[in-house]
């Protein structure tokens, strides 16, 4: 009888177990399924929710600061910090996006009309450079004018139209872009706001050990300073530099150049002077030396140098993310998600290595508990049986 009701007891205990384990896996199947409906529910507005939690993130300093000397009024640091962001960031942005849409679109009108004649500058280029540059550039292939006309005036009729487009759908999506805006400022304040509240709730609610969890959430945080401040900001300057150089020599549509300059500093090993450079070349060739001169000097003097003090200042070592990672990422997230695979890319290539690191870690972690424990450790229960 005792035996029965032992066994009894035990099968009594093993089916508990067995229902415990089967509630725990239908909540986390129920936590899964409904965290992909939220998130599909919210799919339409992903831009504004993701731009809004990088700049809650991206300028909690300033929150603090206002918090500081706004104490007990939370409402009104988080509405000057939303003043701030929207002055230094959204404004100008804005600003640039129109100036851009404008040089775009009349550059690609200058080309279709016939007013912009390359012919006539490639031929100036070409006449201007000595014997042995002409023989190089035979043996490519690239003397023939009209052949290279083409293909110039076809790739920049394909960019402008683009820019041109891409005018057109904003134009027709304006509803759709200042509904997104609103939403992402919405957001932006009460993440601002509540944003400290916010995060200790997320990371508690992740089901991973203590030193494990501080590592990832430091990680993403890490990452998502170092791309907006460390290259986005690098970028900008880097942008804005080259702009203003080529405004200054009088160079065409300075700030759609300086755009396509940005936008080439944020890739490593390709930078802004893959654009300088060449100008700064036909400059020289074609008889404005002075302005080549000069073009050189600041794209190599002041433009290149950005990169090199500005960076490490902003972003210091704390990514560990090699340059082929972050060139491969950034690419492959431009390529899936547009811009916001500027930020995308690097960082799901960042919690790769992160969580892989992590993995890493805890396998070491028992394997010193393994090497640790006592010889005769495993057999003890035989021994007390």
């Amino acid at each position: 009888m005792i035996g029965a009701s032992a066994k009894d007891g035990g099968d009594g205990m093993s089916q508990d177990g067995n229902k415990g384990a089967l509630e725990d896996k239908v909540f986390v199947l129920l936590l899964v399924l409904v965290s992909l409906a939220f998130a599909w529910i919210l799919l339409p507005f992903y831009s504004a929710v993701l731009w809004g939690v990088i700049l809650a993130l991206v300028f909690a300093p300033v929150q603090r600061w206002f918090n500081a000397r706004l104490p007990n009024q939370p409402n009104a640091a988080a509405f000057l910090t939303l003043l701030f962001i929207v002055g230094i960031v959204l404004i100008p942005v804005a600003v640039t996006t129109a100036s851009i849409v404008n040089e775009a679109t009349t550059l690609y009108e200058n080309i279709q009309s016939g007013d912009l004649d390359l012919g006539a500058f490639l031929q100036r280029f070409l006449d201007s450079l000595p014997n042995w540059a002409l023989n190089v550039l035979h043996k490519f292939g690239v003397t023939d004018v009209a052949d290279m006309q083409a293909r110039v005036i076809s790739l920049l009729a394909e960019g402008s139209q683009f820019f041109a487009t891409q005018a057109i759908l904003v134009g027709q999506g304006t509803a759709n872009v200042l509904l997104g805006v609103a939403i992402m400022l919405y957001l932006l304040y009460f993440l601002l706001r509540d944003g400290a509240k916010l995060s200790q709730t997320v990371i508690k609610a992740v089901p991973l050990a203590g030193e494990y969890k501080d590592a990832l959430f430091h990680k993403i945080a890490v990452v998502v300073r170092a791309m907006v401040k460390g290259t986005i900001l690098v970028a900008v300057v880097q942008g804005f530099l080259g702009g203003l150089i080529f405004w200054a020599l009088g160079i065409h549509a300075p700030v759609l150049w300086g755009v396509v300059m940005a936008f080439l500093s944020l890739l490593p090993a390709v930078g802004a002077s893959i654009v300088w450079f060449p100008v700064a070349v036909y400059l020289i060739a074609t008889g404005a030396i002075g302005k080549g001169l000069i073009l050189i000097a600041f794209g190599a003097g002041v433009i290149g140098l950005v990169d090199n003090l500005l960076r490490p200042y902003l972003v210091g070592k704390d990514t560990a993310l090699p340059d082929y990672v972050v060139l491969l990422s950034t690419l492959g997230g431009i390529a899936l998600l547009g811009l916001n695979g500027l930020v995308v890319g690097p960082l799901i290539a960042a919690l790769f290595i992160a969580v892989w690191d992590i993995a890493a870690r805890a396998e070491g972690d028992e394997d010193k508990a393994a090497q640790s424990a006592p010889a005769g450790a495993h057999t003890a229960p035989e021994d007390e049986a």
